[in-house]
């Protein structure tokens, strides 16, 4: 099955580079120079993947994404000259799966992509994982806690079928970052926090003081065995 990505940068050197060598690798591509275009293209075609410029002349990149994240669950790398922590975070935030940083090479775009592309894939027989009062039922993609249904994002739902698959067992932030984002991000911890802040304010009763998703101080993260409330509600 081709790969369909869809490029969405003003630069057009920028969006002819990445645009040649994805084709010449077997992708299908299509392009956008705007915030409104690239919307408009994500909800037309339906990209497996969509690489996107923060800096689109109407409109901030980040908001692009949280935008398309109402619609579209596929995976997102922003593409951009920004370095900042803070700026990564707010892309991480609103939805984005990766960060790459201008100037970049095409080899590793590409092993960025690979990387997303993985972990959007679904084996063709998955459990339920049941830990307390937390369902999750990878299949169907759904998870509750109780009766209540909870709307993840890709990342996020990553991130809790890493831990739910053991639960009880503390994971290494370095075991969980290799997990959800992929081999040379050991030390990007602040992706990870994101992403356990966004989960706890989404599953805990308190997110303040969580009971599900526990801190390990130094090490990492531990799902708690919990016990489902009785009636399951």
């Amino acid at each position: 099955m081709t790969i369909r990505v869809l490029v969405v940068d003003d630069d057009d050197a920028i969006r002819r580079v990445v645009g040649t060598g994805l084709r010449a690798r077997g992708y299908d591509v299509a392009e956008a120079a705007s915030a409104e275009a690239g919307l408009s293209a994500i909800a037309k075609v339906s990209p497996d993947l969509v690489i996107l410029d923060l800096g689109l002349p109407d409109g901030d990149g980040i908001d692009v994404c949280a935008t398309m994240r109402e619609f579209s669950t596929a995976p997102v790398i922003v593409l951009s000259v920004e370095r900042t922590d803070h700026r990564k975070i707010e892309a991480l935030d609103a939805g984005a799966d990766d960060f790459v940083t201008k100037p970049f090479s095409m080899g590793e775009l590409l092993a960025r992509m690979r990387a997303a592309l993985r972990r959007t894939e679904v084996p063709d027989s998955d459990p339920v994982i049941e830990v307390g009062p937390l369902t999750v039922d990878r299949g169907a993609r759904r998870v509750t806690v109780g009766r209540r249904d909870v709307d993840l994002t890709d990342t996020e739902y990553r991130v809790l079928v890493a831990l739910a698959e053991h639960p009880g067992r503390v994971l290494t932030h370095t075991m969980l970052l290799d997990r959800v984002w992929g081999p040379g991000y050991a030390r990007d911890l602040h992706y990870l926090r994101v992403y356990v802040s966004r989960l706890r304010r989404k599953l805990e009763h308190d997110p303040s003081a969580p009971e599900l998703i526990v801190t390990v101080p130094r090490a990492g993260y531990r799902l708690e065995i919990l016990d489902a409330p009785e009636g399951g509600g």
